[in-house]
């Protein structure tokens, strides 16, 4: 096994053994949207923002065993107002029917050499999560949808 294909197959098993379980045990449950890219099933706390974790992205990085990125997915292309647009909120990710989503990424670092971070890391994920779904919510584009 190389070096990619170790740190993708740890990565994949501490999301599966800790990450999602403790998404569930606070209210997340499993998604509903297929995302574009990532074929593991996502989490979702508000049927709105759906989060997924890319266990490839960096995977052939020595440290790779120590972070993933995960996406936060709003999966419509309907107009998002300028203060939700950048890479601290939202960018597009286009989708195979030609229309796009909206994506943030976020790079989560749950352990530091020998030292691992993983209750600082599951807090952060939902505090983000809680921040971008408020972002919608406050700015009216929650309502625009059917």
């Amino acid at each position: 096994m190389n070096l990619k294909e170790a740190n993708e197959l740890f990565r994949r098993a501490i999301i599966k053994a800790y990450f999602e379980p403790q998404l569930l045990k606070m209210d997340y449950r499993k998604s509903h949207v297929k995302h574009p890219s990532i074929s593991d099933d996502g989490l979702t706390l508000d049927n709105n923002l759906h989060i997924y974790f890319d266990v490839s992205t960096g995977n052939d990085y020595p440290d790779g065993d120590e972070w993933f990125s995960v996406e936060y997915i709003f999966p419509h292309g309907i107009k998002l107002p300028d203060g939700l647009k950048g890479p601290d909120y939202f960018t597009t990710l286009s989708v195979p029917d030609g229309g796009h989503y909206w994506r943030h990424r976020e790079l989560v670092r749950f352990k530091y050499g020998k030292s691992k971070k993983l209750e600082e890391s599951l807090e952060f994920l939902d505090r983000k999560y809680k921040e971008l779904s408020k972002g919608l919510h406050d700015s009216g584009v929650v309502n625009q949808l059917d």
